[in-house]
């Protein structure tokens, strides 16, 4: 008599999936959330870098004091006056969102995401110190200006020239393979290379710049050192390097669009200019949407550009947050407050992760 050997029970998708993604999981949890918690306790403390090298003792709980120390100040005030143009900005923002959701030419969710935003651009920059008031760091504030300028001149910059050009180089041909490869080359350059080239570009004295005006018989400016041109500058390098992800999204986006409703629209005489206002924009909004969403993640996060280009100057015109964070954090010494200055970004950034999850999630 012979028996049957016992079948070995498998694993089942659940367990097996637990056991593919617990390598992944485990390298996420300690170099990513541990590291985030870390820092929102650390927020938290009035922490002395040197000093708790020494002394692990040294730190003290002080809750919410550094994020007051870094955020407010004494006697501060509100008015819709303060900053007019970024404060109307946000007015016609949350309104133009209103107008479209009643329009129907915006679901409810967007309108409301887009509204939020710019009710924040309306009420935030309001806020200014009275009358014998001042900011507790009055480096702050003028420095996440700074960011947001930075942001606001190089996302467009980077989305609509990335636009122009996936359309220009949208083709087969070996011309436009060779173009798109050039104009991608710049993304895989590290911030060092980039950085250096431009800075030999914007020299007045041998930069390619200061040649071609001087050959028009122009005077060469002083780019990197002069306030009015010094974001400009950085701006500039900017766009050049981050031109190749978002390129290549809107030539995935410009492909995926099918070649039967542009010979359509063709017969209507919709050719050129007209059949990429007609066609390709409208079939472009999700991309257009992730591209910006992206850039703006991605921009507030700007560091090496104003470290290496400018320092941060000229009279701190181009010092940018992360600078700012790294400088409290490593040269003061102040780990407590740049951990509140880093929970504040990752708030902003949170937030328009969060718009873009809710506009995609529309587009879907």
């Amino acid at each position: 008599m012979t028996t049957k050997a016992p079948k070995r029970r498998g694993l089942t998708e659940g367990q097996a999936a637990v056991v593919l993604l617990l390598p992944f999981l485990t390298v996420y949890a300690a170099f990513l959330i541990y590291p985030f918690f870390r820092g929102i306790w650390i927020s938290l403390h009035d922490w002395n870098l040197l000093a708790v090298a020494f002394n692990p003792d040294a730190r003290e709980f002080v809750g919410l004091e550094n994020y007051v120390r870094t955020l407010w100040g004494r006697n501060i005030e509100w008015s819709s006056f303060t900053s007019p143009v970024i404060q109307t900005v946000g007015v016609l923002g949350a309104g133009l969102a209103f107008w479209a959701w009643r329009r129907g030419r915006m679901s409810k969710a967007t309108a409301l995401a887009i509204g939020l935003v710019g009710l924040v651009f309306f009420i935030m920059p309001g806020f200014h110190p009275g009358e014998d008031g001042r900011w507790y760091d009055r480096r702050f504030w003028p420095t996440v200006g700074n960011t947001i300028i930075f942001v606001a001149w190089a996302v467009p910059g980077v989305t609509v020239t990335a636009l122009i050009l996936a359309a220009a180089l949208d083709g087969d041909t070996r011309a436009k393979s060779i173009l798109r490869t050039l104009f991608f080359l710049s993304q895989v350059l590290s911030v060092t290379v980039v950085t250096l080239i431009w800075q030999i570009m914007f020299s007045p004295r041998q930069g390619l710049i200061a040649n071609v005006t001087e050959a028009l018989g122009g005077t060469p400016i002083v780019w990197l050192t002069d306030e009015q041109f010094a974001m400009a500058a950085i701006v500039i390098a900017t766009i050049w390097w981050s031109l190749g992800i978002a390129m290549i999204l809107f030539l995935a986006g410009i492909q995926d669009i099918s070649k039967d409703i542009y010979e359509a629209a063709s017969i209507d005489g919709a050719t050129g200019l007209k059949a990429f206002w007609c066609i390709t924009l409208p079939n472009l909004k999700r991309t257009i949407t992730v591209v910006i969403v992206l850039q703006i993640i991605l921009h507030f996060q700007v560091f090496g550009q104003a470290h290496l280009m400018t320092q941060g100057g000229p009279n701190d015109s181009t010092q940018v947050l992360v600078r700012y964070i790294y400088q409290t954090a490593f040269r003061d010494s102040e780990l407590g407050e740049a951990s509140a200055m880093a929970v504040f970004l990752f708030v902003i950034m949170g937030a328009f992760s969060i718009i873009q999850f809710v506009v995609g999630r529309e587009t879907d």
